[in-house]
């Protein structure tokens, strides 16, 4: 039995990452590469249900690897693939799915909220807890970090894989979630949490000019200079303390209830400590895009890898219902 757990994770490559997926997915799985056996895939099945350009979908999914390489993951310690490169995830779901009551998928907060919207959904998105419980359950997942707003998933995995047990005999873990801190927390550029769907965020390694035309441009009130303001309701305070060391976290709070500061110089520092501490991932990413040929080898060695465990599981699946 292998001592140590075996993490998953997964990132849809539906546009280049912003700082909360850095934040919220992208930095806490480089740290638990050191803590276990770390498979991350670059979720290109589960962007087919936004992402229609070919081109663009392939793009995403190298331009991802390339940011999360430059951040700090290490092919030596984590396996690092893209979801299409194992098609077993396919024949998986449709066999989960054999098993998985309606209600179950109808009860999804993505669903739900795209129903709330107006939208009506298609069957990726209303089928796609199954194909996420796949991507957990097909490589024996010991724990799986996610955001408290990804819990749902984890705990229809481990109903879909217990079921599956009582069906047919022991053959998938119950994985764990391990929740990540402060992921709901990331304000965005207008204040909200930063996502794509608000159109709000900031990405890793954009131009000098674009970042700091975007932190210039973060929506705050009217309070004026001289009065004071406070850190806590503030996206630019918000996002500062993630990045700038304590004690020029704290100096900037001070700045805030003592009044005299403007808006546009809190502004300042927060681009300033941006643009300082992605500055080495910057200079690893070109180097690493230079390098022809190094992206697509990290990607076919992890999907080796990843595919050897995920053929085992398989045939597991297909003996114990009679495939």
């Amino acid at each position: 039995m292998n001592p140590r757990p075996r993490i998953l994770s997964g990132i849809k490559p539906t546009g280049r990452p912003h700082l909360g997926n850095y934040l919220g997915m992208m930095r806490p799985a480089i740290a638990w590469q050191d803590q276990g056996e770390a498979f991350y895939f670059l979720a290109d099945y589960h962007a087919l249900t936004t992402v229609r350009d070919p081109a663009k979908l392939r793009q995403n999914s190298r331009d991802m690897a390339l940011d999360f390489l430059a951040c700090g993951l290490d092919p030596a310690k984590a396996v690092l693939f893209r979801q299409s490169a194992v098609p077993e995830h396919c024949e998986l779901t449709w066999i989960l799915g054999t098993l998985t009551p309606i209600p179950m998928l109808e009860n999804a907060h993505a669903y739900k909220a795209a129903l709330d919207r107006g939208i009506t959904p298609e069957l990726g998105l209303f089928a796609y807890p199954v194909l996420m419980a796949v991507d957990i359950l097909i490589y024996l997942s010991d724990i799986v970090p996610v955001g408290r707003d990804q819990q749902q998933h984890v705990e229809m995995t481990r109903d879909l894989a217990a079921k599956f047990n009582r069906t047919y005999g022991e053959v998938f873990k119950l994985p764990k979630s391990s929740i990540l801190a402060d992921v709901e927390t990331i304000p965005g550029l207008d204040g909200q949490k930063m996502s794509k769907s608000y159109d709000n965020t900031i990405e890793l390694f954009q131009e000098e000019k674009a970042l700091k035309k975007k932190v210039m441009g973060m929506i705050t009130d009217s309070t004026p200079v001289e009065a004071p303001k406070d850190p806590d309701t503030s996206a630019i305070y918000g996002l500062y303390k993630l990045f700038a060391s304590e004690t020029d976290a704290a100096q900037m709070a001070m700045d805030f209830r003592a009044g005299g500061v403007g808006y546009g110089d809190f502004k300042k520092r927060l681009f300033g400590t941006l643009w300082e501490y992605f500055a080495p991932m910057r200079e690893k990413r070109a180097a690493l895009e230079a390098d022809t040929g190094y992206v697509d080898k990290v990607l076919a060695d992890g999907a080796a890898r990843a595919r050897e465990i995920a053929l085992a599981t398989t045939r597991r699946v297909r003996e114990a219902v009679g495939l």
